[in-house]
């Protein structure tokens, strides 16, 4: 039975494929991606589509799903397995935290893989169980940059509607210095959203550890501040 899923949107998948994306879809990545060539709108449809007949499966039946689709390292089937996922969130338990930590480190290899599992899967996760935020700081120290960049990404969500503040900040002060360009720009934009909530806050910090921070992460942080504050930030 659980082949007979995967095999119909893989099928589907590869009937989906549109030359033009699959040409175009490298070009926003540094490193190698394994891409079939299908619209997102499309990987969207499907993964809503087939997400009907496994509803109501036991979840970790359909994590097991997930897995599947992310051994096989495309896009478009990380894309769906990160769309059940979330779709399961009103059923997300503290010992999910497990699964979803080893999908970071095992199976995400690029920023938009890493931003979509965290953005939504991981960042509902922690607004649901708080007390698993400490572990953003375990991956803020971690080896591999996509736990990393996890760290502050998986912060986005809950910093946009203004929670966290303290933790923005201790995520920050740990990757600050961090010289991989995607870590500066996921602390960056994490710092960005928290300024929606909290821009004198947010700005002090930046002009406390402009000095340090790269030019890459500034520029993320400050970017949706008035031109003032901006100006103020980048003056060296």
């Amino acid at each position: 039975m659980e082949r007979n899923v995967l095999e119909a949107v893989r099928l589907e998948l590869q009937q989906s494929i549109d030359e033009k994306t699959r040409e175009s879809a490298q070009r926003f990545f540094k490193e190698e991606v394994k891409f079939h060539g299908v619209k997102s709108a499309v990987v969207k449809k499907i993964a809503t589509k087939y997400f009907r007949e496994i509803k109501d499966r036991d979840k970790d039946e359909i994590f097991s799903l997930c897995e599947n689709l992310l051994q096989a390292n495309y896009s478009e089937e990380a894309f769906i397995a990160f769309e059940w996922a979330y779709s399961l969130r009103r059923a997300y338990e503290p010992e999910d935290f497990a699964v979803f930590e080893r999908w970071v480190d095992m199976y995400v290899d690029n920023w938009a893989k890493c931003d979509t599992l965290c953005n939504h899967t991981l960042g509902t996760f922690v607004e649901t169980y708080p007390q698993f935020i400490d572990s953003m700081a375990v991956w803020a120290r971690a080896e591999n940059r996509w736990l990393r960049r996890a760290s502050a990404v998986t912060l986005i969500l809950p910093a946009r509607k203004g929670a966290f503040l303290k933790e923005v900040f201790e995520i920050s002060d740990i990757l600050l210095m961090d010289r991989d360009d995607m870590v500066q720009k996921g602390y960056g934009w994490m710092l960005k959203e928290a300024s929606k909530k909290h821009q004198a806050e947010v700005f002090d910090y930046v002009m406390r550890k402009k000095a340090q921070m790269p030019r890459t992460a500034l520029r993320y942080a400050i970017e949706k501040m008035p031109v003032e504050m901006r100006k103020k930030a980048m003056e060296r």
